[in-house]
């Protein structure tokens, strides 16, 4: 794939980009605290890639060579050296898209435009029933992911449970005094928080990457680890994690016991 559009630049130190029009049913409910929440209620925040469907079997090969394939045109660079950068970058910033803001003054917007511009449809594998599953489990969910929102809708729409989430938070809403801050992001963990307007105990982050769980549980959050042997990192990490609330392989084990108490 050739991006021959030139790339936008980065946000000034303002942080302020062209308004979204996408998905703006979930953007008005990410810009208003939520509504005050029953004691008892959990905001259950699911991580997307590798935790509500498989993107290890066949999207983020995609996503790597389409990512590649920009950096190669917009930035010069030959195979090797664009595939070396973009997963320096991930590494050091948990996101090739920042690193390429912060080093090229590259829009992240116009990155991730290009290296999601696919047809998910044939790619999206998940367990059998997750709608249904999904509409079972009590309290509110929201999706959190790293990946761009028009992506994320995108899929959700295939795996047939985008009206189960009241709102979508993406990459595109992680910009914090114009800088993006992405999972495992402490500071962006915080400032959503602060919008759902919920106490850190009665949120529930589901993920496969456990240095974002960590983040999750260092302000209070409760953790579950969704395992999935293809997440980078993951496979060299041994025993139970104090980080850890509970691990689980497929999401319909929330179902099994999550009225239990979260350790």
């Amino acid at each position: 794939m050739i991006h021959s559009r030139v790339p936008g630049r980065a946000p000034g130190p303002a942080g302020r980009s062209a308004p979204d029009k996408r998905g703006t049913h979930a953007r008005r409910s990410l810009r208003r605290p939520m509504g005050r929440p029953r004691a008892d209620e959990i905001v259950w925040l699911f991580d997307l890639d590798n935790t509500l469907h498989d993107s290890s079997r066949h999207i983020f090969q995609a996503i790597d060579g389409a990512m590649s394939d920009a950096m190669m045109h917009w930035l010069n660079l030959d195979r090797a050296r664009a595939d070396a950068l973009r997963l320096d970058y991930w590494r050091r910033y948990g996101a090739t898209a920042i690193g390429l803001e912060r080093h090229h003054g590259i829009a992240a917007a116009d990155f991730l435009e290009a290296s999601h511009d696919f047809d998910v449809t044939k790619m999206v594998h998940a367990e059998r029933g997750l709608a249904a599953k999904l509409a079972r489990l009590p309290g509110r969910k929201i999706l959190l992911t790293n990946a761009p929102h028009s992506y994320a809708r995108k899929v959700l729409h295939v795996l047939g449970i985008l009206q189960e989430f009241e709102a979508l938070w993406s990459i595109d809403h992680m910009r914090l005094q114009g800088r993006l801050k992405t999972k495992p992001s402490v500071a962006m963990m915080r400032q959503l928080l602060a919008r759902l307007g919920v106490p850190a105990r009665q949120v529930v982050l589901v993920d496969d990457t456990l240095a974002n769980l960590r983040s999750a549980r260092s302000i209070g959050m409760r953790t579950v680890l969704s395992h999935h042997p293809g997440t980078p990192h993951n496979a060299r990490h041994h025993g139970r994690s104090p980080y850890v609330d509970r691990r689980v392989n497929r999401v319909g084990e929330l179902l099994v016991g999550h009225q239990r108490p979260f350790r």
